[in-house]
């Protein structure tokens, strides 16, 4: 018998290939089971929820029910959390805005109870809810993914960029195309002002692609920077190149430090041209260009894409705003703060002899 320790064995052919199956196999299961315990608490929560507004609705009990039910049920389920006041308010409010038990079960109980106490807590309406609990489940985020899609608005922003997408492209691609833009395009996480030209803010998206991936939304690869195009000999360089998915197309993104101007289009027309002669296969669709700029008009913007048979959209993009002249004015300087923190100090030596 060899004493050679198992892992160092040589597996026998083809165990490698099974071991990587019925690891996928024991994944898979894993993923169903925590969906499935997920999808019986949601829908646990939602009919307690129910029980608990029929109660109240038909027999008058007030709100210090709830305080007795936490009670009672946290002594019955010592184990099991879930059951606290707060927690048993927030199942009333889940049923009271969602009282449709099929729309419940067959979509909502995919999302995660937290998922569900920040679409009730950030937004108002039913149908913006079920649109980002759509979107949710949809490119699987987190909560904090959600939240941060909620408070930026991302409903507002999503197909609102200025486009010639229902001319050049083909249904239902132009649909999607469409859907994939947003205007405006938020950088908040690069931490530039307004002041930041076209270079710092292409190298900080770079360097924050990740961030800069999520907000363009799902679907979108990063490809490069500057990337290099030799046209008869002469060399043209791409702000930014990435390659949709579910589009199946190259994107050029250039970026633009001022106000829009129809002549922008030209370069960003020339680029595209170039991906599709010399980058994409016989197999990608026509490549799409987006102009990134500080501002635009929407009309000079329109007209500017009138005649272009190219898939192109215009949109904006939002850095921190700096501060107003007015307010950077009435704000302490350095020595200030220090002498007031000085004058603290002197002040609390005193109280205390």
């Amino acid at each position: 018998m060899s004493d050679k320790p198992i892992s160092l064995t040589q597996p026998p052919e083809g165990y490698a290939d099974w071991l990587a199956d019925l690891k996928g196999r024991i994944h898979t299961a894993q993923q169903r089971a925590t969906l499935a315990v997920n999808r019986e608490l949601v829908l646990l929560y939602w009919q307690i929820g129910r029980d608990i507004l029929a109660r109240q609705a038909e027999q008058g009990w007030g709100a210090k029910v709830i305080e007795r039910l936490a009670l009672d049920l946290r002594e019955a389920f010592p184990d099991m959390k879930g059951f606290s006041p707060r927690n048993l308010k927030y199942m009333r409010a889940f049923a009271e805005a969602w009282p449709d038990a099929e729309f419940v079960q067959a979509v909502l109980a995919q999302l995660p109870w937290y998922h569900q106490l920040a679409l009730l807590d950030k937004l108002p309406d039913p149908e913006t809810r079920r649109w980002y609990a759509a979107k949710a489940i949809e490119h699987d985020w987190s909560r904090n993914i959600l939240v941060m899609q909620i408070e930026t608005r991302l409903l507002e922003r999503s197909g609102t960029a200025v486009t010639n997408f229902a001319a050049s492209l083909p249904r239902p691609q132009s649909d999607l195309a469409r859907e994939s833009l947003k205007d405006p395009y938020r950088f908040d996480f690069l931490g530039l002002t307004d002041e930041a030209q076209e270079r710092e803010i292409e190298h900080a998206l770079v360097k924050h692609v990740t961030e800069f991936l999520l907000e363009l939304g799902a679907g979108f690869a990063f490809v490069g920077r500057q990337v290099l195009l030799d046209v008869g000999g002469d060399e043209f360089f791409i702000d930014l190149l990435f390659y949709h998915l579910k589009l199946r197309c190259y994107v050029v993104i250039e970026l633009k430090g001022g106000k829009f101007k129809p002549e922008h289009l030209g370069q960003l027309g020339f680029y595209l041209t170039a991906v599709d002669r010399q980058v994409k296969s016989e197999h990608d669709n026509p490549t799409i260009g987006l102009l990134l700029c500080k501002s635009k008009n929407k009309i000079v913007a329109e007209y500017a894409l009138g005649d272009k048979s190219q898939p192109m959209g215009i949109a904006e993009y939002k850095l921190l705003e700096s501060l107003p002249a007015e307010l950077q004015t009435s704000l302490p300087s350095i020595e200030q703060i220090e002498r007031e923190l000085g004058s603290s100090d002197t002040s609390m030596e005193d109280d205390s002899q």
